[in-house]
């Protein structure tokens, strides 16, 4: 656990006021990539690494914020009107929650804001939701006694993120994050915003985060092309049903074979509607404790999102195919947007530094850049450390 409170006194110094410390997670998505906007199911769950922060009520108006993992401090008065600036960069998160917090009639107090991240850099593991959420829950909870509501506290960090930061995401980011639960990964519908939880008992496997460290490129405009090639295949479907569907995740294969012809539109249609299956297919084997049959699942997700979606790219396919050639790595596949960022491998515990060494070594030989692993556990959601 870091000691944020000491990091804070060493950065804003000692005074009477109590420093209250936090943590919120990083997240991963187990299986169920690019279905949510198709009505589809995700399965994330939140990690033991992510953001912690420290908070000192002022006697003053001022937020000030400070991040250990950038230079620098955003300032805030809360006397003037919050508008998003592209220098105060990260700080635009935590201004956009205290924003919203305020027209939804909140009295914010004045306070400093230390945060630290163990997440590592944009990897997609949602650390802007992890910082949206954090700042929320740290508000809020001061201000309730932890009393926090945590589905409306991802509403509301969802909102800030499509409305002040303009990034047009699902809620599953920020819903894992407030909502995570040790050793439990979430079976959510993001529609209706329905959940389980489905313990993830790994038995003698790890997950390992691997990240490419190749930075995802292009997926904002994949993403919109993808979203509306979805739609389209929805279109031609309904043109031809009588009873017209709500969305992608209610059709079947059948209903793509006979009413779409066009080989793109086919091929993402396939991977949308066998996704979704397989979401369920892992969730019930989790809850049997069959790990291999959901190792199986995640690398026929992989194959999915490579060839009938194609989102992967060169990077993720190298460090999953490299993963997949090691005897005791039971699946892998990406996880995220895709196009760089990060893939997730199970791998059994006696194996683990053999593991990292030799696909260290082969994704480096092939594609020139180093990656960088991490060995997470399955953790809460949002809480506070000291009380």
């Amino acid at each position: 656990m870091i000691e944020i409170e000491k990091l804070f006194l060493e950065n804003y110094g000692q005074s009477n006021g109590k420093v209250y410390s936090f943590f919120s997670p990083g997240r991963v998505n187990l299986i169920g990539e690019h279905i949510d906007y198709s009505g589809g199911l995700v399965f994330p769950a939140a990690l033991t690494i992510g953001i912690y922060g420290a908070a000192r009520y002022r006697d003053d108006n001022l937020i000030r914020m400070r991040s250990k993992n950038i230079s620098g401090e955003v300032i805030i008065n809360l006397e003037e009107t919050l508008e998003y600036n592209d220098e105060d960069n990260w700080g635009n998160y935590p201004k956009g929650i205290i924003k919203e917090l305020i027209n939804r009639g909140h009295k914010i107090k004045g306070m400093d804001l230390l945060f630290y991240s163990n997440l590592p850099d944009g990897a997609g593991l949602s650390s802007s939701a992890a910082l949206e959420v954090l700042t929320g829950y740290i508000i809020l909870s001061l201000e309730n006694g932890n009393n926090v509501d945590r589905i409306e506290l991802s509403k509301l960090c969802q909102n800030v993120e499509n409305k002040f930061i303009g990034v047009s995401c699902g809620i599953m980011d920020q819903f894992s994050v407030s909502l995570g639960k040790k050793d439990n990964a979430i079976l959510l519908d993001c529609n209706s915003l329905y959940y389980e939880y489905v313990p993830l008992d790994l038995g003698n496997s790890s997950l390992v985060i691997m990240n490419t460290n190749k930075r995802r490129e292009l997926s904002d405009s994949k993403y919109n092309e993808r979203r509306s090639e979805c739609e389209k295949a929805l279109e031609l479907i309904n043109i031809n049903k009588a009873n017209k569907l709500k969305n992608l995740c209610e059709a079947s294969l059948e209903d793509v074979e006979h009413f779409i012809s066009d080989t793109t539109i086919k091929k993402r249609s396939t991977h949308v509607i066998t996704e979704n299956k397989r979401v369920k297919m892992a969730a019930c084997a989790l809850r049997m404790g069959d790990i291999e049959r959901f190792g199986k699942l995640m690398i026929e997700s992989h194959k999915s999102l490579k060839e009938d979606y194609e989102v992967t790219g060169f990077y993720l396919d190298t460090i999953v195919s490299e993963a997949l050639k090691i005897k005791g790595c039971i699946g892998s596949r990406m996880t995220g947007a895709g196009f760089g960022g990060c893939a997730i491998a199970l791998v059994d515990n006696s194996i683990l530094d053999e593991f990292e060494n030799t696909v260290s070594k082969e994704y480096e030989k092939i594609t020139g850049i180093k990656p960088e692993f991490y060995v997470s556990s399955i953790g809460d959601g949002v809480f506070q450390i000291n009380h």
